[in-house]
């Protein structure tokens, strides 16, 4: 599911006491026109009505659940609907909780998931309707969702799924190493096994670190959108450019004290000029090691390319085994 909120919207009095009850459950908010308020949830602001309030939350939650008729929810959503790789998850569900729809984003938001959840809560059935699960066919979306992969040309998922339900062979490619394409139609999935180690001048050009970062990739022989973070030294916590370098590639912004950079065990290259200013003989690589280590089950992680230097910036890559989910900035 995207990163957000799941939000709830009724509007109806028993509505909203079912999405107020689901809200508690899912860890979301609720809310209602103030005509059918109950405790617990919160008002859809009268001028803007129910498009206003799903135009808003549109673009701001992982998840709408919408305790309604069809009709309203998808005349509330319809002019904010964009693509399957950007929408929130929408679902549907009356307000009895019978049956749990989902309308929007079914694989890779995961609103098929969330709509068997729903009705899990509200003792319902779930009413899938994509082909891939009515067939009894692994959907490749949503396992690349499921096993935290970046799909990077999502316009072959429909042949890919067509060729599937067809009983026929399909290309699907999982690796975040740059390489032609081994079939005519190839499904490109990246997974997000990578972290790249920064260090940088104070006050670095953000134009600048792009282009290098860039270009490093590049030369690396990698996908970007394999990146699960972007790592620094504590120092760097703050520096505009590296935090506008992790929202260019959608990463977190993980950053460590110099007496943990320093106890990264491994071979790294070491600079004395480095240590004197930041307290640890070199940031990039040991930040990187040990942001790929923390996101690993066990399996530790691979330093893949060692310190590269740039005009008044350096990088470095580590590939994570065993990938986890990782946090945000420490």
């Amino acid at each position: 599911m995207r990163d957000g909120p799941v939000v709830l919207a009724a509007f109806t009095e028993a509505g909203a006491a079912l999405a107020v009850r689901l809200a508690d459950r899912l860890g979301g908010r609720a809310f209602a026109p103030e005509r059918c308020l109950v405790p617990g949830a919160e008002r859809i602001d009268p001028d803007g009505g129910v498009r206003g309030w799903a135009g808003e939350w549109f673009q701001r939650a992982g998840a709408m659940v919408f305790v309604c008729a069809c009709g309203i929810a998808v005349r509330a959503i319809a002019p904010w609907v964009r693509a399957k790789t950007q929408d929130p998850a929408v679902v549907v569900t009356d307000e009895a909780g019978r049956f749990v729809i989902p309308i929007l984003s079914g694989h890779i938001g995961g609103a098929n998931q969330l709509a068997r959840r729903v009705a899990d809560l509200t003792g319902g059935a779930a009413a899938v309707t994509t082909a891939t699960d009515v067939n009894g066919v692994t959907a490749v979306d949503e396992w690349a969702v499921e096993n935290r992969c970046a799909i990077q040309n999502p316009r072959a998922i429909k042949a890919v799924s067509a060729a599937v339900l067809a009983g026929e062979r399909v290309g699907v490619a999982v690796t975040d190493e740059l390489q032609p394409a081994p079939w005519p139609v190839t499904l490109w999935l990246r997974p997000r096994v990578l972290v790249l180690g920064v260090g940088c001048v104070k006050g670095a050009d953000a134009r600048e670190v792009r282009e290098g970062a860039r270009d490093f990739l590049d030369s690396a022989g990698v996908s970007p959108l394999s990146l699960r973070a972007l790592a620094s030294i504590d120092l760097k916590r703050d520096e505009a450019a590296l935090l506008e370098l992790a929202d260019a590639y959608g990463v977190p912004f993980l950053t460590f004290g110099a007496d943990r950079l320093a106890a990264v065990p491994g071979r790294f290259s070491s600079s004395e000029r480095v240590r004197e200013v930041t307290g640890v003989d070199n940031v990039c690589e040991r930040a990187a090691v040990l942001a790929a280590s923390e996101a690993s089950e066990g399996g530790g992680a691979v330093l893949l390319r060692s310190k590269a230097r740039y005009p008044r910036m350096t990088f470095a890559l580590a590939r994570a085994r065993g990938a986890k989910e990782l946090g945000g900035t420490e």
